[in-house]
């Protein structure tokens, strides 16, 4: 197996019908229910409440973490999901989470306040998000809401739908055209000191969720990307549902909770690593961020298919993850360049290029950022440095 690759699980998921059962009726989450048209205010939803002082998860409201996040501008993100009553999601031969029909995923994009800005400190999932028991929450006088995206599961399939937050930050109302919200991005506790940046943040149309959601092009339908069993294996704290003051594994908690019906002991599944950790080797961190940055886009089965570049986990063929390998159709996205990645070279790769650049006709991700990930770069440049050999 390749670095940071998970193992695929064979067949379908065997469960007995008393074990799924028995899970469910001691989870003691309810269930929200899904309104049959798209409401203009997010507080339709009944997901969530604000009082412009603190945002609060309502009952059955259950927030998670991500091993491997997705970069968009520096912005937090509280992630939640909602099932149906009495309902529990089940492991994918591939790793993915097949949700019930009713399923509400939410992530709400958030910035810490900073005198003359929006703050760029690292986001560990927890430092703003208080113990608040199941509802968990946000203290609204030291951040500034963005917007909130939901992930319907609907009987005809996922829907994504954009919810833009006032000024008041009391409500979101649909924008299914999107928005554009200008920001000026300043240095945190943690960051190295740099001028204030202006840029555009850019909250996607209700189409463009299908740029990154839309994970197959044969099925053209969307789906979640984040949630997937091996990014959400990873201990978490009380403010994500463990109890008492020791932190649990979260596959765990879902499985206590009713929430995820799971076939083998949660050791035996796998975990990705978190880019985040300096401690996690190199190439399974560089492997983990391409992967949710990238891969998600770039595989055999997604939008960026016929690239023939695929940085999702499972690849393992060097050419195939861009060693040496000519681009096909990057047009003005090569820089310059020859090849996707230039073992030894990262200054020489494509991808490096395509990851620091903002020309929005050349920048990758095309969808999702419109600032550079300075620690992002780093990181995929500093394993691209050490692969042996070139191209000849």
């Amino acid at each position: 197996m390749g670095a940071g690759q998970w193992p695929v699980r064979r067949g379908a998921i065997v469960c007995t019908a008393l074990l799924a059962v028995l899970l469910v009726a001691g989870c003691g989450q309810a269930g929200i229910t899904v309104p049959a048209t798209d409401p203009l205010q997010l507080s339709s939803w009944q997901l969530m409440r604000s009082d412009g002082q603190q945002l609060q998860l309502a009952d059955g409201v259950v927030p998670y973490m991500l091993n491997a996040p997705l970069f968009t501008d520096y912005a937090h993100k509280l992630r939640t999901v909602s099932l149906p009553a009495g309902q529990a999601a089940t492991v994918n031969a591939d790793g993915s989470l097949d949700f019930p029909v009713g399923t509400v995923i939410s992530k709400t994009f958030f910035y810490p306040r900073a005198a003359t800005g929006v703050a760029r400190l690292a986001d560990t999932g927890a430092d703003l998000l208080p113990a608040l028991g199941e509802h968990g929450g946000l203290d609204l006088t030291s951040v500034q809401l963005v917007e909130t995206r939901l992930l319907v599961h609907r009987p005809q399939g996922w829907v994504g739908l954009p919810y833009v937050w006032n000024a008041e930050q009391t409500e979101a109302l649909l924008e299914v055209t999107g928005d554009i919200k200008s920001l000026t991005l300043v240095h945190g506790a943690d960051a190295t000191p740099f001028a204030p940046l202006p840029f555009a943040y850019v909250v996607p149309d209700q189409n463009q969720c299908g740029g990154c959601h839309g994970t197959n092009t044969a099925s053209k339908q969307i789906n979640p990307i984040g949630p997937h069993v091996a990014n959400l294996n990873r201990t978490v704290g009380v403010a994500y549902g463990s109890s008492g003051n020791t932190a649990e594994n979260q596959l765990q908690l879902w499985q206590q909770q009713g929430l995820l019906i799971l076939d083998t002991p949660v050791a035996d599944y796998p975990a990705m690593v978190a880019w985040q950790d300096s401690q996690q080797p190199l190439a399974g961190r560089a492997r983990s961020y391409l992967h949710s940055n990238c891969g998600h886009c770039h595989s055999s089965t997604g939008p960026a298919d016929t690239s023939g570049l695929y940085l999702d986990q499972l690849t393992t063929n060097p050419v195939r993850l861009g060693e040496c390998k000519l681009p096909i159709a990057a047009g003005q996205g090569t820089g310059g360049h020859q090849y996707s990645i230039v073992p030894g070279e990262p200054a020489e790769s494509i991808l490096i290029y395509r990851m620091q650049t903002r020309d929005p006709g050349a920048m990758m991700p095309e969808l999702g950022r419109s600032l550079v990930h300075t620690e992002g770069v780093d990181l995929v440049s500093e394993w691209i440095a050490q692969l042996p050999g070139g191209c000849a």
